[in-house]
């Protein structure tokens, strides 16, 4: 699919009134694809179920991510494994994740590479994560 492709799509996403469950894992979106996926998340209030796995987005990406999930109520569940985020899309996500909703992280915390999310208010997020 690579990034052109998840443009395309998050432009057909902006209108979704039914879809709940969006699985774009092993698509080589990128950081800059994963952006346009989780900007439709501004506005979109039907997806619940969101697996970015496996496309490369690293820090950049989890920024992107991050930034998006400070104000979406509606995500329940976010799937990142194996994207190599590192320490610093880690922090990013785990900022975000301060005041969130988001009930299921399956990090794969083997797979992002990152001990950030050891560090960070374990009463919030740890008990989410798995």
């Amino acid at each position: 699919m690579g990034a052109i492709g998840a443009c395309h799509l998050a432009d057909a996403l902006r209108n979704n009134t039914a879809l709940t469950t969006l699985n774009l894992g092993w698509n080589q979106i990128g950081a800059i694809g994963a952006q346009h996926i989780v900007d439709v998340l501004r506005t979109n209030t039907t997806v619940t179920t969101l697996n970015l796995g496996w496309n490369q987005i690293r820090a950049v990406g989890a920024q992107h991510i991050a930034d998006v999930l400070r104000n979406n109520t509606t995500l329940t569940t976010l799937k990142l494994h194996g994207n190599e985020i590192g320490d610093v899309g880690a922090q990013y996500l785990a900022d975000a994740l301060q005041n969130n909703i988001v009930t299921m992280i399956p990090f794969f915390i083997y797979l992002i590479y990152s001990s950030v999310l050891f560090r960070v208010d374990t009463d919030h997020i740890n008990s989410r994560v798995y």
